[in-house]
């Protein structure tokens, strides 16, 4: 057990768990550092047939830590490009890592939640559950996240949701590809453990590269997502020492509407 997450392993199947309930799974920096140093773990391991992440509690991922945020708001923006480059690369361990990754959606997903989500290769999820990429809310933009987002749902979708920054359900999130199955939440093991079944059934390492040969006919690779991170991570950086970043940030730490959303 550790602060952040817990990891479980039974049958060659590694769980690992977000396992900050009192704050929805919310990432700072510990959390990031150490579910980054568990997926890697995972992929090195020979006995870790797939990987299944979850949230502890209601949630799945409400996204970025408030205390964490209000630290991010006050921080340079070299030190802002620092912090969204560790959690590029926690997206990008997961996009890339050798396992087949499952997203078990207990609940609700927003802004890198979301990241989690698209960067598995499989997502179910429970009927009832919420998302959103609210970046925009704050003066933001889903910057490390967007790649994924756009290979998981299309331009068309991204270019929406980006725009609005809007909340929508499960049936949507089914409809528009963020998640592959939808469930009630007394199914949700059942549904995930008869996709572990099947994954169980191929070759470990037929499995691998089937993965990166889906990738790759799709144009992603790790040195493309590499370099997209240190442009992504100078972009979110700037914004968030912008004076509309700053302005949206202390608005939402303050709970008060942004200056762009108060009546003339």
């Amino acid at each position: 057990m550790s602060a952040s997450i817990h990891i479980a392993d039974q049958a060659g199947v590694r769980r690992v768990t977000l396992n900050r309930p009192q704050v929805h799974n919310a990432f700072d920096d510990g959390l990031i550092a150490e579910l980054t140093s568990a997926l890697e773990d995972a992929g090195h391991d020979a006995g870790v047939r797939a990987v299944v992440l979850t949230g502890e509690g209601a949630s799945f991922s409400a996204g970025a830590d408030l205390n964490w945020m209000r630290g991010m708001a006050s921080a340079s923006e070299a030190e802002n490009r620092e912090d969204s480059l560790r959690l590029a690369s926690l997206m990008r361990t997961l996009q890339f890592l050798s396992k087949p990754t499952i997203a078990r959606v207990n609940g609700a997903a927003y802004g890198g939640g979301v990241g989690l989500v698209v960067c598995c290769d499989i997502a179910i999820g429970v009927d009832n559950a919420r998302f959103g990429l609210t970046e925009v809310k704050l003066g933001l933009v889903p910057a490390v996240i967007s790649p994924y987002v756009i290979h998981a749902i299309g331009l068309r979708q991204a270019r929406r949701l980006f725009l609005t920054g809007e909340l929508f359900d499960a049936s949507v999130a089914l409809q528009i590809g963020l998640l592959h199955q939808c469930v009630v939440p007394a199914q949700l093991d059942e549904a995930v453990d008869a996709t572990l079944a099947l994954l169980a059934k191929a070759g470990p390492v037929a499995q691998a590269e089937a993965k990166q040969l889906a990738l790759r006919m799709a144009g992603a690779s790790e040195a493309e997502a590499t370099r997209l991170d240190q442009e992504n991570a100078a972009l979110i950086a700037r914004l968030r020492v912008s004076a509309e970043g700053q302005e949206g940030l202390g608005a939402f730490l303050a709970k008060r509407p942004p200056a762009w959303c108060t009546p003339a």
